[in-house]
C-alpha cells in the first residue's frame, strides 16, 4: 500500500531540516519573492538549493510557493527566478494565477506544478481542468467536506495527486481570497502581507440615526467575530485516506522549530500505526495532546464533516494556547565530558523538569541535572537567547532533539 504523503512547512533551512529529520516526506518554502508569506524569513536561492539538496540525499522533495497574483511588470522577474528554482532543482511549483501557471509551463516545461488552494477547485471539473493544462497535483479548497473530496476523487484521473491541509489556522475567507486588510491597512493579502485582521477584537453597531450608532449585542462589549479555530484532523487518519486524499498538509510556514517538529512528529505516529494495521486503527490520545503542546488556537474540523458552525469559531480570544516552553535543541555530544551541546531558546535552569522529544521516539521525562556555559563554566541559569550550554542528563538523547518545559502559571 503506497503511503499518502505528509507535507510540512518550513520557514526558513532549520525548519525544513527539522521537519524531514522528524518524519516529513516533502516540504512546502518560499522565497524572497513571489510567495504568500512575506513576513517569514523565506529563503534566499543559496539557501533553497542546500535545502533541496539536504532532502534529495534523504529521497524526499521540497515544493516552491510561487502563488502571490503578481503584476504585469513583475513578469519578467518571475521567469529569471523560475529558471533558478530549475537550476537548483525544485521538485514543483504551487501556483494560484492562470499567468502564472502559463509562464511556469514556457519557461521550465518540465517543472512540476501543484495547483494552490487559493485557486478555489471544489469539483472534479475545476481539478479535470488542470489536470488536463498540464498540473500533477490540485490543493483542494478548505471549504470541503470528506464526501465532496471522494466525489472529486472519484471523478478526477488516479494519477492526479490531491493535496489537502489537515491541521493549522484556518482563513476566515474563502479559500484566502481576502480584502480586509488591504482595506483596513493597506497590506494585500493577495500578495504574501495580510495583517490578519480576522483575529482583531471588534464592536458591532449600527447606525440608528446620522452619526448616532448602537450596539447590536447590548450584553457583549466586544468580540472577535472573525476569528476562526485552528484545523486539526489527526483523529480522522483513515478517513482522509479513504476519501482519496494523497497529501496531508499542515499549515504553518510562520510558526517555530517546535511547532514544526511536534506536528509532524504527531501526524507521523498517526499515519504510520495506520498503516501497520489499518483494518484495526484506533486513534491515541497522547497524539493530540502532543499536539496541544505547541501553540495553538482551540481545534476544530474545519469543513471535513460538515459546515462549520459557530462552534468553528472563538468569540472570546484570539491568543494563542501556549502551555509549554520550548527551551533548547540538542546540536552535538561532548563524549569527553558526558554533556550535550544544547542551543537555548527560552530560559531553562538547574533542576528543571523537562521533557524530550525527537524522532521516532516516545516523549523522555528528565532533570536538568548541571549546566555549564561554552567555557566549562557552571552556571545555574540560561537566560540569554540561543545561547550555547552543555548540560547533565540522566537519558541518552540525540541531535535535534527537543528540549521543552511546562509553563507555571504563577
Amino acid at each position: 500500500m503506497k503511503k499518502i504523503e505528509l507535507l510540512a512547512p518550513a520557514g526558513d533551512l532549520e525548519r525544513l531540516k527539522i521537519a524531514f529529520t522528524y518524519g516529513a516526506d516533502a516540504v512546502y518554502i518560499g522565497g524572497e519573492i513571489f510567495g504568500m508569506r512575506s513576513a517569514a524569513k523565506n529563503f534566499t536561492i543559496e539557501e533553497m538549493a542546500e535545502g533541496v539538496q539536504f532532502a534529495h540525499n534523504l529521497g524526499k522533495q521540497v515544493f516552491v510557493t510561487i502563488n502571490i497574483i503578481p503584476r504585469n511588470e513583475e513578469l519578467q522577474q518571475l521567469e529569471a527566478y523560475l529558471l533558478q528554482l530549475e537550476k537548483i532543482g525544485v521538485d514543483a511549483v504551487i501556483v494560484s494565477d492562470p499567468g502564472v501557471f502559463t509562464l511556469v509551463q514556457q519557461t521550465i516545461p518540465n517543472m512540476e506544478i501543484h495547483i494552490s488552494t487559493q485557486a478555489s477547485t471544489t469539483n472534479s471539473y475545476g481539478a479535470n481542468f488542470w489536470y488536463n493544462k498540464g498540473a500533477k497535483r490540485v490543493v483542494m479548497a478548505r471549504e470541503l467536506s470528506f464526501k465532496e473530496i471522494k466525489e472529486l476523487r472519484d471523478n478526477t484521473p488516479e494519477d492526479m495527486d490531491i493535496e489537502a491541509f489537515v491541521h493549522g489556522a484556518m482563513c476566515m475567507s474563502y479559500s484566502g481570497k481576502c480584502v480586509i486588510s488591504n482595506y483596513t491597512t493597506g497590506r494585500d493579502a493577495n500578495r504574501g502581507a495580510c495583517a490578519q485582521p480576522c483575529r482583531w477584537k471588534y464592536n458591532l453597531v449600527e447606525e440608528v440615526s446620522p452619526g448616532k450608532y448602537e450596539k447590536v449585542l447590548e450584553d457583549v462589549d466586544s468580540s472577535f467575530f472573525f476569528n476562526s479555530k485552528d484545523l486539526c484532523m489527526i483523529e480522522y487518519v483513515p478517513e482522509l485516506i479513504k476519501c482519496g486524499i494523497t497529501s496531508f498538509k499542515i499549515e504553518g510556514r510562520m510558526k517555530t522549530s517546535y511547532y514544526v517538529a511536534t506536528t509532524v512528529r504527531a501526524y507521523r505516529m498517526a499515519i504510520d500505526t495506520y498503516y501497520e494495521d489499518p483494518e484495526n486503527w484506533t486513534f491515541n490520545p497522547i497524539w493530540l495532546d502532543e499536539l496541544k503542546k505547541g501553540s495553538h488556537r482551540d481545534y476544530s474540523t474545519g469543513f471535513y464533516l460538515n459546515v462549520p458552525n459557530s462552534k468553528a469559531h472563538n468569540y472570546d480570544s484570539a491568543s494563542y494556547i501556549r502551555n509549554y516552553d520550548f527551551i533548547g535543541i540538542v546540536r552535538d555530544y561532548d563524549q569527553e565530558k558526558d554533556l550535550y551541546i544544547v542551543e537555548q531558546r527560552n530560559k531553562m535552569n538547574v533542576l528543571d523538569k523537562i521533557e524530550v522529544i525527537g524522532p521516532h521516539i516516545d516523549t523522555m521525562f528528565t532533570n536538568i541535572e548541571e549546566m555549564y556555559d561554552e567555557k566549562g563554566n557552571p552556571i545555574e541559569s540560561a537566560p540569554h537567547a540561543r545561547q550555547i550550554v552543555k548540560l547533565k542528563l540522566d537519558i541518552k538523547v540525540d541531535k535535534d532533539y527537543i528540549l521543552r518545559k511546562p509553563i507555571v502559571n504563577k
